[in-house]
């Protein structure tokens, strides 16, 4: 098979699902009205509550769910061969992430800006609400712990990196100026940003930074986690337009643009892809492709981390509801598309399939590394590029995507800790720096804590982050459903994905506990078993609900 049919039955599909599926879920199912007045609008505080130019929240919406899972979970996927993948990919895309994406920001705007944990309590109830909450504060823990030190390990395995990723920091900050606070035309600022970024790029493998490789008794990658979470805890205080918000965007724009090198390449270069269609030959201990594929590949198919960061952050700054189908189902949608350019670099980024197997030798290889090594190679032998310059490109946009995911994750989890603040009259933690401290603090405890000063605890409890995150995406669509129900919509269209999302992860959340177990890992065992029976309990809550709800749902309710 060639790559450039893959790409182009990949974005032909996509592209149909934006102009038809889309417009059809936002006017006959969410009904999105232009004229309702959003939380932005009603609540602005200049802080988190900020009307917002669609595209320019499109790009922090895109990049704050993105992160580098749309890369690692493909890279790994593709070891089942590369048409499940693809296939998941292409039209999860379309018929599940996008709707998801789409209704958790509408039901947050029509919830005053509240997080999904939030509203469950006020669409199911109190009990609901306390289950949720530690199935969210859990994922957010795994995300925000696991990004710190992958980042931190970037840092110290790619120094040219190293420049453009901090830099980039700077040139985001100077766009917020100029955008907020000087109003300049956004096209100049986006073009001048972007340059910016660009030239920091290029100059980053010209001048490698790196860390010693011990002080005080910590490694370079123990200083990394410690620098990423200091400067994660100062920027989730700050109001979103001033750094988060510049950020997102410019490396929205940045990511479109390094999407466009890769596939301009598979244009000129035309590879083939050298990996099976359905791999035969599977290492030993490979775990079955039913049900681990849909939960290996979160994001960039569906993935409830989207479904907090829509609540959380996006939601707030919606400035029209029309633009919900903008910024929601077209920010799911980017996620897609890279996705895909992660299957095709995978799997046409080598020159055999030995080369394929030979990297592909067990469950989790590959990964972010085949992406990286296999994207560049084409992008070499493409537009002409240095290796070296094709792999520091691809490492910064997954750095920097990783770095947002980072930024907005630490941010939601202040949001929640401020919220069980609020719900069980707790004022310390009201406070945003309190509540900041609180959430950075339990991240740094659980890295260093469980694994030593090289960092590995991060990564202790990343083996449920795929099952949690995609439980969270079933949870969400049915708090949805609940909602339309309740306005006399009998929504398919959320149900189906719902019903298809919980099967599949209580399926993996049953066989995880019997490899936890055969391996003595207590830590996970337990969290798995809380998850689950939070997640049942949750279902129970709100299937009691749509039961009740549904004989109504021929008359629409005020």
């Amino acid at each position: 098979m060639n790559s450039v049919v893959l790409l182009l039955v990949g974005l032909g599909c996509m592209a149909a699902g934006y102009f038809l599926y889309s417009r059809f879920i936002a006017s006959k199912i969410f009904k999105l009205d232009p004229n309702y007045d959003t939380p932005a609008n009603v609540m602005r505080d200049g802080v988190d509550y900020v009307p917002t130019n669609k595209y320019v929240l499109w790009g922090h919406h895109f990049t704050s769910v993105a992160g580098a899972a749309p890369i690692i979970g493909p890279a790994i996927a593709v070891i089942w061969g590369w048409l499940p993948a693809f296939l998941w990919v292409v039209f999860g895309t379309i018929f599940m992430a996008g709707v998801h994406d789409m209704s958790a920001i509408w039901a947050s705007v029509r919830n005053r800006g509240q997080s999904m944990g939030t509203i469950v309590g006020n669409v199911i109830g109190a009990r609901a609400r306390a289950l949720l909450m530690v199935v969210i504060f859990l994922l957010l823990l795994m995300v925000n712990a696991a990004f710190g030190t992958v980042i931190a390990r970037m840092m110290v395995n790619t120094p040219s990196a190293v420049l453009p990723v901090w830099g980039a920091l700077v040139v985001a900050f100077i766009i917020g100026q100029c955008i907020y606070r000087f109003k300049l035309s956004l096209p100049i600022v986006s073009l001048l940003g972007v340059i910016a970024l660009y030239a920091l790029i290029w100059l980053g493998p010209k001048v490698p930074i790196a860390l010693p490789t011990e002080m005080l008794g910590m490694n370079s990658v123990g200083w990394w986690i410690i620098i990423l979470f200091a400067y994660a805890a100062v920027a989730s205080l700050l109001p979103v337009w001033m750094l988060l918000q510049p950020r997102d965007y410019i490396n929205g724009l940045q990511l479109f643009i390094g999407l466009g090198v890769l596939y301009v390449s598979i244009f000129i270069v035309a590879p083939n892809v050298v990996a099976p269609a359905y791999n035969h030959d599977l290492p030993v201990g490979t775990a079955p492709i039913m049900p681990l594929l849909f939960v290996t590949i979160a994001c960039g198919a569906i993935s409830g981390f989207h479904g907090l960061v829509s609540t959380g952050t996006t939601s707030k700054q919606i400035n029209k509801e029309t633009d919900i189908r903008f910024v929601g189902y077209f920010g799911a949608m980017g996620e897609g598309m890279l996705a895909l350019g992660a299957i095709l670099a995978t799997t046409a980024g080598f020159a055999t399939l030995a080369d394929w197997q030979a990297v592909y030798t067990a469950f989790g290889q590959g990964s972010i590394g085949a992406f990286i090594n296999g994207g560049g190679e084409i992008m070499s032998q493409g537009v002409g590029l240095s290796k070296e310059l094709s792999v520091t490109m691809l490492t910064v946009m997954a750095a920097l995507f990783a770095g947002t995911t980072m930024d907005t994750g630490v941010r939601l989890q202040r949001y929640i800790v401020q919220e069980v603040g609020e719900i069980y009259h707790l004022p310390f933690l009201k406070n945003g720096t309190v509540a900041t401290l609180t959430a950075v603090g339990i991240c740094i405890g659980l890295v260093f804590g469980t694994g030593g000063s090289d960092g590995q605890g991060g990564l202790t409890i990343w083996p449920l982050f795929g099952t949690t995150n995609q439980l969270m995406a079933g949870l969400t669509l049915l708090i949805v459903s609940v909602m339309l129900l309740r306005r006399g919509i009998k929504s398919w269209y959320t149900l189906l994905p719902m019903v298809f999302l919980l099967l599949m992860t209580v399926i993996a959340l049953l066989m995880q506990l019997g490899t936890f177990y055969g391996k003595e890992q207590w830590l996970l065992l337990f969290l798995d078993i809380v998850i689950l029976i939070a997640a049942i309990l949750v279902s129970l809550e709100c299937a009691f609900v749509l039961r009740k709800e549904w004989p109504k749902s021929g008359a629409a309710k005020a």
